[in-house]
């Protein structure tokens, strides 16, 4: 066959063949690249597959490249109880991480307004002279209730061999008198209990800023000893 004639016969095989190595190339690129999983089972035998292997539903499983690198990892299949345990594990860990930040920053809260004793002995000082003078305010005016109780009184000593005749406005007058009496003598009472707590809550306070302000001292994290 002449050079040339061979040479068109080529060229026109290789047309009619394209088609089918085309839709070869386009068929082997859809094909999903082949994993491999691989596990130790129950018994300590190391298995692998082509897809996920049941008898290590209940561990971990390692995808692997056909290179054999490590392409992914899967946890076991939980039941609906394990799975409701390991959410609540889950929500319990959440719980735990957000209160040790809160607590973190309450820390530096503290240090930041109380750097040294001095401050925080300025502030309790601050809160008893507050309570001190609102337990003055109210026993002025005990004071000013027990006069007004004199006057009224020797108004009612007028009816003293017949109460029941003395005037509607003055017997509701003592009445009223008695209940805002009482009531502002407990309440010179309960400033006496404040005085209390807010010792307590200084008290308490002092504890853990001088937990805090050793540990600054020393470098070390709160909670630990050398």
């Amino acid at each position: 066959m002449p050079r040339r004639s061979w040479f068109l016969a080529a060229v026109l095989g290789l047309l009619m063949a394209a088609p089918g190595v085309l839709l070869f190339a386009q068929t082997a690129a859809l094909e999903p690249t082949p994993q491999i999983y691989t596990c130790i089972d129950a018994k300590g035998r190391k298995l692998t597959s082509d897809r996920p292997i049941v008898a290590c539903s209940d561990r971990e499983q390692i995808i692997l490249n056909p290179s054999g690198t490590v392409k992914a990892r899967i946890g076991p299949v939980l039941t609906p109880y394990e799975q409701s345990q390991s959410e609540a594990r889950l929500r319990a860990e959440q719980k735990e991480r957000v209160r040790k930040d809160e607590e973190r920053s309450l820390r530096r809260a503290l240090l930041a307004r109380y750097p040294n004793q001095a401050a925080h002995q300025k502030d309790r000082a601050e809160a008893l002279a507050q309570v001190a003078l609102v337990k003055q305010i109210a026993t002025t005016r005990v004071t000013e209730l027990l006069a007004e109780r004199v006057n009224l009184s020797d108004e009612m000593a007028f009816y003293a061999k017949n109460p029941g005749k003395a005037p509607v406005k003055l017997q509701r007058q003592i009445k009223e008198l008695s209940q805002t009496l009482a009531a502002q003598e407990r309440f010179v009472v309960e400033q006496d209990n404040e005085v209390k707590r807010v010792n307590a809550h200084f008290d308490e306070e002092l504890k853990r800023l001088e937990s805090l302000w050793r540990a600054e001292l020393s470098d070390e994290p709160v909670g630990t000893s050398r």
